[in-house]
């Protein structure tokens, strides 16, 4: 009777864990309408400061694109890019890869003005994920709903960001680098897309175009006339700070002329070049340059998958500051 009684409670037991652990998905879960009713025009209002800082700098749609990027792939989209570092730790925004992120001032204008409507309501985290929605709307790309209900993080560390994959990966690494965030090859060649936007420094790059390897010195699979021009605005001792390419030549308009000039040998970095050595991503390649339709119902359902990785603790009222 006893061992019944201890089964019989052991089941309780089990189902009240397996309900409170299911009500917390639910609560944590993301939703288009998280904030409909306790701040409907957060999303308006973020737009608005993201469109009229667009028309003093066209490079902050990229900017703040990439930024969500390298948030998400850090402790998951959290918010955390976007802290300072203070005198006993050093930031992800400080670490190497991130050296280059900038327009940071965007997210703080559009946080204060959100403030401004709901205090303490929107998570700088989503402030985020929705103004780089913007930035590829805004830029001539897709719009879609962005699930919202990030909570932002407390821990941000430059040393965490060697995670990031990086402009030298091969096909192998990225894949592996995408799959432990829960996103497949598909998402991989999707988001690579983005580099339709945007402007690449020197250094990303040179590795392709000074001292390949051993027999050559430019990486064989670049066209040739397209390596020349490379090599001519990044020259083997570059010291203007600034030289470098646009990733695409509509580097202002999100459309898919990426994936045209990566088939025809025309990409800038090795993780670009990569895309076209697996049959798989290949396909895809070669599927998104034939359709720019195509090419923007992936890049918007991918988009939305690794916004969602989850992440963040709490809301702060300061994108800042670490609490």
């Amino acid at each position: 009777m006893e061992i019944k009684n201890r089964n019989i409670f052991s089941l309780i037991l089990s189902c009240f864990i397996f309900l409170a652990l299911f009500h917390l998905n639910l609560v944590n879960a993301l939703s288009t309408n998280y904030y409909d009713q306790t701040c409907p025009n957060a999303e308006s209002t973020i737009t608005s400061v993201v469109k009229k800082a667009m028309l003093n700098d066209l490079t902050v749609p990229a900017a703040l694109l990439r930024m969500h990027f390298h948030d998400c792939f850090i402790r998951g989209c959290d918010g955390s890019v976007l802290l300072n570092s203070t005198g006993k730790n050093k930031a992800e925004k400080d670490g190497p890869p991130n050296i280059s992120l900038h327009a940071f001032y965007v997210i703080d204008n559009a946080k204060k003005a959100v403030e401004a409507l709901c205090p303490k309501t929107v998570s700088c985290a989503d402030v985020l994920a929705l103004a780089a929605r913007d930035a590829v709307t805004l830029s001539g790309g897709p719009t879609w709903d962005v699930p919202k209900g990030r909570k932002d993080g407390r821990v941000s560390k430059a040393t965490e960001t060697r995670q990031l994959p990086a402009p030298t990966f091969n096909i192998s690494q990225l894949q592996q680098s995408f799959a432990q965030r829960g996103l497949s090859m598909d998402d991989l060649v999707a988001l690579s897309g983005g580099h339709t936007l945007g402007f690449a420094h020197c250094s990303s790059f040179q590795n392709r175009i000074h001292n390949f390897n051993l027999k050559q010195s430019v990486d064989p699979t670049l066209q040739s006339s397209f390596a020349a021009s490379l090599k001519s605005v990044c020259p083997a001792k570059n010291t203007a700070k600034n030289a470098g390419a646009n990733l695409d030549s509509t580097p202002t308009t999100f459309d898919n002329r990426y994936f045209k000039l990566l088939l025809q040998g025309k990409s800038i970095f090795s993780s670009d070049q990569s895309l076209v050595t697996s049959a798989k991503t290949k396909a895809l390649v070669s599927k998104f340059a034939s359709s720019q339709q195509e090419f923007q119902k992936a890049f918007v359902k991918s988009m939305i998958k690794m916004s969602s990785i989850n992440g963040g603790q709490d809301v702060r009222v300061d994108c800042r500051v670490v609490n």
